[in-house]
């Protein structure tokens, strides 16, 4: 035995109580405010990245890293190449299998292309604590234009689970003033 007649069952023939009616308005309306703030960030929030992709091959990509290491490097730190290119300069990061390769040091105010890629499996760039988030694919170049605007040490995550060792794959950039004191 039913509650309602066969007629009546049908929700979309029962009467919307005056309640419901005020709540379902507030929601629609609510939901456009919120939709209309998403596009409004979008475009005046200044959050979103200058960002450029381009293909490439993880051979070229890690030849230009190299490159630059041999071009710009000024010390080792535990083993990793420490770089400090020019302002205004193409700067290569790549990401590989539990590293960022090399450390960068750059200068406070001075703006940098940061160009990121994979040689081996997909990775999170997550740059702390700047809360900057880029997945880097392999095959991809993906360039960022970097103004750092405080003198610190950045620490780089990986923020995509990327094996065994995921939780050890950090990477510095360290942002020096024009004298190169930190």
């Amino acid at each position: 035995m039913a509650i309602f007649p066969p007629s009546e069952r049908l929700w979309w023939n029962l009467p919307i109580h005056r309640v419901e009616l005020v709540w379902i308005v507030v929601a629609f309306l609510w939901g456009i405010a919120m939709f209309s703030m998403m596009v409004y960030w979008h475009a005046m929030g200044r959050q979103n990245l200058s960002n450029e992709t381009y293909r490439t091959t993880p051979a070229q990509f890690f030849a230009k890293t190299e490159a630059m290491v041999g071009k710009y490097k000024v010390r080792d730190e535990r083993g990793m190449p420490v770089v400090h290119p020019p302002a205004d300069s193409d700067v290569y990061l790549t990401a590989r299998v539990w590293s960022w390769y090399p450390l960068l040091e750059l200068e406070k105010g001075r703006t940098y292309r940061l160009h990121l890629s994979s040689i081996d499996l997909q990775h999170g760039f997550s740059l702390q604590p700047v809360n900057m988030n880029i997945q880097v694919h392999p095959g991809y170049e993906h360039v960022v234009t970097l103004t750092p605007n405080q003198t610190m040490e950045y620490s780089i995550v990986c923020n995509e689970f990327c094996g065994f060792g995921h939780h050890t794959m950090l990477g510095k950039i360290y942002v020096v003033d024009e004298r190169g004191a930190p």
